[in-house]
């Protein structure tokens, strides 16, 4: 199964992107990371609009769609490493994650989410979600295959 993040924003050089390539190094599952990003200087409905239409183009044809959303469903860890299992015993080829912008996610991206995640009730930069995203692949990974690196 081929996993594949799609993020809102350019990562830069620094703690955060050394973070989430020693995470992508570790996990077993091929992880690609897309960028998108708006760069003319509009705001609101028409900058979130426009980020919709960047990540709808990015994401592959049928793939199982998982929006991170601080309004989705929360998950422990062991849940979310059953959901990324029972998804490849279904035949799932492409599993997605995507992380929106400042202002969030058109409606439009939202409707074609299979599942809204909530990383939990704070709000986070959206480079840190990326990191965020990336130990819990790398947990869920350790989780399924009876790793210590995870401690229930």
């Amino acid at each position: 199964m081929q996993l594949t993040i799609i993020s809102v924003g350019r990562m830069k050089k620094g703690p955060e992107s050394q973070q989430i390539e020693t995470y992508l190094k570790r996990c077993p599952w091929p992880i690609k990371i897309i960028e998108v990003e708006e760069k003319r200087p509009i705001k609101g409905p028409e900058r979130m609009a426009r980020e919709g239409d960047l990540i709808l183009k990015a994401i592959m044809g049928n793939a199982y769609v998982i929006a991170l959303d601080e309004r989705g469903k929360s998950l422990r860890s062991s849940v979310f490493a059953d959901l990324i299992r029972d998804r490849q015993d279904q035949g799932t080829a492409h599993l997605v994650f995507l992380i929106g912008g400042a202002d969030g996610y058109d409606p439009s991206v939202k409707k074609r989410a299979n599942l809204l995640l909530s990383l939990g009730d704070m709000t986070w930069p959206h480079m840190m979600a990326r990191v965020m995203l990336c130990e819990q692949l790398y947990r869920a990974s350790c989780i399924l295959s009876g790793h210590p690196y995870h401690k229930d």
